[in-house]
């Protein structure tokens, strides 16, 4: 037995030590090379195809797995990166996508501009007297014929300010709302001048919405405003969140922007679609003629997709950071969200209320999904670790639907429009939003998934009502030793639906997170939000702290570090650090258990909570 067990630990260590096929992509390489190091293909692409090849075959090159290593640069993306079962690895034979070693290979959807600003010197531009002499010019960039449209612009890496009509951070607010009419009435600010493709942005409760001007009618000291649809109706009907009208908190805020006329700060820019021209208010110290200038071109820089019966299974990614990508939406059929950046496909008040799961309810809702830089969907054990993503103008990684054993595991999630994680199906676009989900064919669920020690900060800047990590219809999901940090709204959000009927979510747990300087803009909020029954669920050893002041909220004391929100059920909550018992339970279902959360909590908590000392390197980043 003693000779057996030492065999079999040799035959282990002999294996852990073999080493995979190996194909090499670089900047500098040629889709013509044969992917050797001092050959590399010039694209991911090239690579995945040839691998794809030899699993075809069976190669014999790929008995021990590939190892596909990126060179450092940049390599700029015409189209997503598409992944599918073909490309599938097995558990003895992955296909690794890493970072060639003490290299930073970047993948970006953006389009660098070239470097002959010019000084706008004419009348022509229609520039603010503030603005004049201090804005510069060059012409936008073009796909064949047609301008590119972008909302994002980023200089030297920082985020540039889409021209807007209020000063920094400020905000103005509504006068009315007109639900049967559809229109809004603002107060007419010193800059207003009426231009086509204006679009009105506006704080409401727990969400945002952008939509879209028709038309704006200036009477005295007011303007009236019309939208276009659909958003119009979506916005008008809906009841949940809505404007906000109120003598003692302040009517919902709001800002307009997309105008020229609204360019009249440092670090404001505005793109003339008309006459293809980009404008921009360089801020101190940047110099046009040396600055990297980027606009984002795709809104999905990776797509992962099986299909029910046949996943793409182990395919992993080390060590590659994902940039610069677009959301066009909101320009194409404005954006009126309800929940965690889920936006409205359909919404109304009903006249009778009540629905076989809630006889209460007063509304329906049809939603769909935001894009983001990276999407899988029916994926097994895939896996993203030690990658960044960065400069994203929507949700950074998603893993949608029918996905199991992935995990997410030491990643940093920055400068991020949306969510930087959404995990699991929210609602299906015909499927009823309040109704509760579970699929007979359990290959459907998104179960058994990490989420770990990754450092998520200064996302949902752009999308408020989004979160930091959120996840839908989920079970056997761990959440656990992520950092979550500068956010505007909820940190982690757990489960879906409003309702206590049991459905798909069950036994999920999320534990050990730090989170911290949340809540920057909305509220109505938590450190930890859930929705509806998830049996066998756990909340637990949690450092919540540091909540923000949201400046223009509806009800400023409405926020919490813990908060269980509609129809959660069976839930058990203990052991969470937070400054005060400020928490609230909301209509919610049986079974939960609260015990031992606050202040109160040992001091271990605290520390050992966020990231692991192996992942802490992550901060210096």
């Amino acid at each position: 037995m003693r000779s057996f067990i030492i065999a079999v630990l040799l035959m282990s260590m002999g294996t852990i030590h073999l080493k995979g096929a190996e194909l090499w992509v670089s900047p500098q390489g040629a889709d013509t090379y044969p992917g050797t190091k001092s050959q590399p293909v010039a694209t991911l692409d090239a690579a995945l195809r040839k691998v794809r090849e030899w699993r075809r075959l069976n190669d014999e090159r790929v008995a021990k797995g590939v190892n596909i290593y990126m060179q450092g640069g940049r390599y700029r993306l015409k189209q997503p990166i598409f992944i599918r079962p073909e490309d599938s690895g097995t558990a003895t034979s992955p296909t690794i996508i890493s970072a060639a070693p003490d290299e930073q290979p970047i993948i970006s959807g953006g389009i660098p501009l070239k470097k002959n600003w010019q000084k706008v010197t004419d009348d022509n531009a229609r520039l603010a007297a503030v603005a004049r002499g201090k804005v510069w010019v060059i012409d936008a960039p073009k796909m064949g014929d047609e301008v590119v449209d972008f909302r994002q612009l980023w200089v030297n890496d920082i985020k540039a300010v889409r021209a807007k009509s209020t000063l920094g951070d400020s905000m103005d607010r509504i006068l009315s709302w007109n639900h049967k009419d559809e229109t809004c009435w603002i107060p007419k600010s010193t800059n207003f001048q009426w231009q086509s493709g204006m679009e009105f942005f506006i704080h409401q409760w727990w969400a945002v919405a952008t939509l879209r001007i028709k038309e704006a009618n200036v009477v005295a000291d007011s303007v009236q405003l019309s939208f276009l649809q659909p958003e119009s109706k979506l916005q008008s009907e809906h009841p949940w969140p809505a404007p906000w009208l109120s003598k003692e908190t302040g009517n919902s805020a709001f800002y307009l922007t997309n105008s020229i006329h609204f360019l009249d700060e440092p670090g404001e820019w505005y793109l003339d679609k008309q006459r293809a021209k980009l404008y921009y208010w360089p801020r101190d110290g940047e110099n046009l003629s040396t600055a990297e200038v980027l606009v984002p071109y795709l809104e999905t820089l990776l797509r992962v997709a099986g299909t029910i019966d046949q996943p793409v299974q182990h395919i992993h990614f080390k060590g590659i950071t994902w940039q610069h990508s677009t959301w066009l939406r909101p320009s194409k059929r404005g954006h009126v969200a309800l929940q965690a950046g889920m936006y409205f496909l359909d919404a109304y008040k009903l006249e009778v209320p009540g629905t076989s799961d809630k006889k209460g309810l007063e509304n329906q809702a049809w939603i769909g999904r935001p894009d983001a830089a990276a999407t899988l969907s029916y994926t097994q054990h895939t896996s993203f670790e030690d990658c960044k993503f960065e400069h994203l103008a929507s949700t950074g990684l998603d893993y949608h639907r029918g996905v199991q054993h992935n995990s997410i595991k030491g990643n940093l999630f920055r400068d991020i429009g949306g969510s930087a994680i959404l995990l699991g199906v929210f609602s299906d676009e015909a499927f009823e939003t309040h109704l509760p989900y579970n699929p007979t064919d359990v290959r459907e669920l998104t179960s058994d998934n990490r989420i770990e020690n990754n450092l998520i900060t200064n996302v949902t800047n752009e999308d408020w009502g989004c979160v930091g990590i959120g996840a839908g219809y989920v079970r056997n999901t761990i959440i656990q030793h992520n950092e979550i940090s500068e956010v505007s709204y909820t940190g982690i959000s757990l489960g879906w639906g409003w309702t206590p009927t049991v459905s798909a979510m069950a036994n999920n747990k999320v534990s050990a997170n730090k989170i911290h300087h949340y809540a920057k803009h909305m509220n109505d909020v938590a450190g930890i939000y859930t929705l509806s029954a998830q049996p066998g669920s756990v909340i637990e050893e949690n450092y919540i702290d540091s909540i923000y002041t949201a400046p223009y909220a509806h009800l400023p004391e409405h926020w919490f570090y813990l908060y269980t929100d509609e129809g959660s059920a069976y839930f058990t909550v203990k052991n969470n650090w937070c400054p005060q018992e400020k928490f609230l339970q909301n209509a919610n279902g049986p079974g939960n258990t609260w015990k031992h959360n606050g202040p109160m909590v040992s001091e271990s908590v605290k520390q050992q909570a966020g990231l692991q000392e192996a992942y802490k390197y992550l901060l210096s980043r």
